[in-house]
């Protein structure tokens, strides 16, 4: 006949919870990880637009490339680091051009309506993120 120690058990059942919740989280990340780098949940926030006369331009073209290597070239337009380029690398960019009021953004070929936005708050307001 065993006999169970109640420390003993609640000692083991703590870890199979530990193991489990554990085991959750790796799916859970490995989920995250296969859908590529996201975006920060700042950039759902409403935002205040600049006044007209303090944009960079008010009438602007727009252009928009949807590229294969869109981190490569945003991180060479950008000047990151290879070491900033690998540890965050871009999802998207604009390119600004005030004397010809031209804007050129840049995304990969998956991407959300928030990024295509952002850029595009760019093209009017050129670095906000200051």
């Amino acid at each position: 006949m065993t006999i169970f120690n109640k420390s003993a058990i609640r000692h083991t059942t703590r870890r199979l919870a530990l193991a489990c919740a554990a085991g959750v989280l790796l799916v859970l990340t490995g989920c995250a990880s296969v859908q590529g780098p996201s975006l920060p949940v700042s950039e759902l926030e409403s935002f205040v637009p600049v006044a007209k006369h303090a944009r960079v331009m008010n009438d602007v073209k727009v252009r928009w490339e949807v590229r294969e290597n869109v981190s490569e070239v945003c991180s060479r337009a950008a000047k990151l680091t290879t070491t900033q380029a690998w540890m965050t690398p871009p999802l998207a960019c604009a390119m600004w051009n005030v004397a010809s009021n031209e804007c050129v953004i840049i995304t990969g070929k998956k991407v959300s309506h928030v990024e295509l936005g952002h850029e595009l708050r760019h093209c009017f307001e050129g670095n906000f993120h200051r």
